[in-house]
């Protein structure tokens, strides 16, 4: 199952929402959200700095990531970026691949 790393930070909107019914009623959403779509949730950290919550999570296929995406970022609460986590075995298969590519200007 594909696996992604979510990096999210809260709007202003979105830290009242926090403040109001904590972490765990966020985890609680998450969790509704994710396996409603097929999914799990691996790891979800609250964090500081640039980003406020940390995740990996798998869902069954990239369209789902695409669609929680696109929910999320219209409720206005997040700035989020998922990226697509590859396993070591996918790394030595890419790695195997055969790819034809010019470099530009050669």
């Amino acid at each position: 199952m594909p696996k992604f790393l979510i990096q999210a930070t809260y709007t202003a909107e979105g830290t009242k929402g926090l403040l109001d019914e904590g972490g765990s009623g966020r985890r609680a959403a998450v969790e509704q959200v994710v396996t409603g779509l097929g999914g799990s949730v691996e790891a979800m950290y609250f964090a500081f700095g640039a980003d406020d919550i940390v995740l990996v999570v798998d869902f069954p296929d990239p369209v789902s990531m695409a669609a929680v995406s696109l929910t999320v970022k219209a409720s206005g609460a997040l700035y989020t970026r998922a990226t697509p986590l590859l396993t070591l075995e996918e790394i030595d298969e890419a790695a195997r691949r055969q790819v034809t590519f010019r470099a530009p200007g050669r």
